[in-house]
């Protein structure tokens, strides 16, 4: 394909991307994806070049655009393409026309930019949650030690016990140590996040929203598969990878539990106050991911994160009735707002007397409220809220 080639078809790409962001429809990563199936013409380089075209359009675009090419031309006004690749060639973009709307830069729609300011998220902060992530790996401590793990790249060792980065794109599941379950890709946030559970062996454990399940693998390291590990989550499709990633992390989960939203209780009723942890990670506004889906700006509005809200409130209650007396309350969100994170704990311990909030001792983090949040800008992490609280 030729460069003006690549930029038609990263317009038509985010044209998709565009209305399925409107209507709530396929992700930008899957629209890539369907769009290079379609297309087998197009070589390997041809595709990243594309998917970089995409990306660095979405990522410099804080409202939705109107058309995909609205969003391209802000690429040129900002020196990112050239805008002699609007030649009108066959197969690229048509010339550039005096006075041709462009699109906005922004980090993210005006009303979700006040909630960040609101929040206390600086704009270097704000800016860093649009970078490009890196891979992080968790060495799995039930089959590997990482000090003596070998890999085929060499890994950075990061703060975090058994933590390790790799540069983006490393084709990690193409490695026999992912294979064979020595190591399982999280982020070092998403680490950080387990670490704070602090599960022992022994204990009863539940994780309340598993999904596919990399927190609870991390919990099954910690616990050295002894104790009872409960993963519960309320979407059937993302649950039912957990038990073939668990066989192969050899990690030991006691119940995998399929959920009835407002019903969740009665699935767990023979834990109801029995747990010494109940990780809460939250369904939320994902404003500390947008490294890896930036579309996502596009995609919340304030009713959406109102209802994303009073659901928190909701599972927070039903870990309180889960909780056992001396037991822990581990609170997340991939969020940077307060209203998901330090807001959201203040209000629990507000109507739960009987509850207390922990300090956390975590490497990475800074305090907020209470609890810690991780960025990108100061951690090098996605960005995450993260409490701790003890039921008396």
């Amino acid at each position: 394909m030729t460069p003006a080639a690549r930029i038609q078809a990263a317009i038509e790409i985010l044209d998709s991307v565009i209305e399925a962001a409107r209507g709530q429809g396929a992700p930008a990563d899957r629209l890539i994806a369907e769009w290079s199936r379609s297309h087998r013409y197009a070589g390997s380089k041809d595709r990243r070049a594309i998917r970089e075209h995409v990306y660095a359009a979405i990522r410099n675009c804080g409202e939705i655009p109107r058309t995909g090419r609205a969003a391209m031309l802000l690429l040129v006004e900002e020196g990112d393409v050239s805008a002699e690749l609007f030649d009108g060639s066959d197969y690229g973009p048509a010339p550039i026309a005096e006075g041709e709307a462009v699109a906005a830069g922004a980090i993210a729609p005006e009303w979700l930019e006040d909630r960040l300011i609101a929040s206390d998220v600086s704009e270097e902060e704000a800016q860093a949650l649009l970078g490009r992530a890196p891979l992080d790996l968790r060495v799995n401590a039930l089959k590997a030690d990482p000090e003596v793990l070998e890999l085929p790249e060499a890994a950075e060792a990061l703060a975090i016990p058994g933590a390790l980065r790799l540069p983006s794109g490393t084709n990690v599941d193409q490695w026999e140590a992912y294979r064979t379950g020595l190591v399982e890709i999280q982020d070092a946030g998403s680490q950080a996040a387990c670490l704070a559970v602090g599960a022992q062996p022994g204990e009863t454990v539940i994780d309340l929203c598993a999904g596919g399940g990399g927190k609870t693998l991390s919990l099954a390291a910690q616990m050295q598969n002894r104790g009872t590990l409960i993963a519960c989550d309320t979407d059937k499709r993302r649950l039912s990878q957990l038990a073939p990633r668990a066989e192969r992390a050899g990690a030991q989960v006691n119940e995998i539990v399929l959920l009835d939203p407002g019903r969740e209780l009665d699935a767990l009723s023979a834990w109801r106050g029995k747990a010494d942890a109940v990780l809460v990670d939250a369904p939320c506004s994902g404003t500390g991911t947008w490294r890896r889906n930036p579309e996502a700006r596009w995609r919340l509005t304030p009713t959406e994160l109102e209802k994303l809200t009073q659901l928190q409130q909701r599972l927070l209650g039903l870990a309180a009735e889960l909780v056992k007396p001396g037991g822990r309350i581990i609170y997340i969100t991939c969020s940077q707002l307060d209203e998901e994170g330090a807001g959201q704990i203040d209000q629990f311990l507000s109507a739960n007397p009987a509850f207390s909030p922990q300090v956390l001792d975590l490497p990475v983090g800074m305090p907020r409220g209470q609890g810690m949040r991780l960025s990108p800008y100061h951690d090098g992490t996605d960005g995450f809220f993260i409490a701790s609280i003890a039921s008396a």
